[in-house]
């Protein structure tokens, strides 16, 4: 068999076959007169070695980060964006909203909304992200999303704060709208002043900042409280639509007998859970 050292040797080289790199063997060199030299010399003869150690250990390390971001990727899964049923009938909410007004808004406005939402984020890193998340950042997305997210949001939220059984606000909520805002009437008129008052079509919200204080404003469009390109934000726990095809079936261009007889549908149980759960989060 073949020795491993190659004919070389016998002018001062061989080279030593090993699983991870070869070691050469330096020839024989004259003494050397001082420190500096050796080291210098060494450097030299181990400059091969050390370059061929560097080089696989960079492909392992490189190898086992890209396996890590592979699992990464693969454990990343999209988020269930759904289109829920509406929580009563058409009809349950008549003292306020007639059945047509309720099937067209629902079937037809908040489900374009969201179908387009859901096409708008198709293939994107969005798709992974929570709702709260993507409105947080709204301002670094295309208008698409920017409308279909804020008009699936906003009607999602709508529906919910609303019941046929009404009610009156109790207990905690209460004691912050009267310290917000003076008293329940005082909260009332300015949040249909906020609603009346919004040019065009839009949305008249109850939030609550990050302080823990509740605030009322309104926002254009499908914006919205959460959005960073308002100028109020914080987390809406009470919402009234009024862009025209909210109320248009029955109150034509009257929009303040709308906002008026919003109140005798509102959903204060649900408002209450709201503020609960945002004060629970600090917001």
């Amino acid at each position: 068999m073949e020795s491993t050292i190659d004919q070389r040797d016998k002018k001062g080289t061989c080279s030593l076959r090993t699983n991870l790199f070869s070691v050469t063997t330096p020839p024989k060199t004259p003494p050397l007169t001082n420190q500096f030299q050796q080291n210098a010399l060494w450097v030299v003869m181990n400059t091969n070695q050390l370059s061929k150690i560097m080089q696989k250990t960079f492909i392992i390390l490189l190898t086992l980060l890209l396996s890590g971001i592979g699992l990464k990727s693969q454990d990343r899964s999209k988020t269930v964006f759904t289109f829920d049923p509406l929580p009563y009938a058409y009809d349950a909410l008549e003292k306020a909203i007639d059945a047509q007004t309720m099937e067209i808004h629902y079937s037809r406005h908040h489900r374009a909304y969201y179908d387009n939402f859901m096409k708008a984020i198709a293939g994107t890193d969005l798709e992974y992200m929570s709702l709260g998340d993507i409105m947080a950042h709204i301002s670094n997305y295309p208008a698409a999303v920017r409308n279909n997210a804020g008009g699936y949001f906003n009607h999602s939220l709508f529906w919910t704060v609303m019941s046929p059984d009404g009610g009156q606000p109790e207990g905690a909520l209460l004691q912050a709208l009267n310290e917000s805002f003076g008293s329940l009437e005082a909260f009332k008129k300015q949040f249909e002043q906020a609603a009346a008052t919004r040019f065009g079509s839009g949305w008249a919200w109850l939030s609550m900042d990050v302080g823990g204080k509740l605030f009322i404003s309104s926002t254009p469009n499908q914006d919205n409280p959460l959005m960073d390109v308002v100028n109020e934000k914080g987390t809406p726990i009470l919402a009234l639509d009024v862009w025209e095809h909210a109320y248009y079936l029955r109150y034509q261009n009257k929009r303040a007998s709308y906002i008026s007889a919003f109140w005798d549908v509102v959903n204060w149980k649900e408002v209450a859970r709201r503020y609960a759960e945002a004060m629970k989060h600090g917001q």
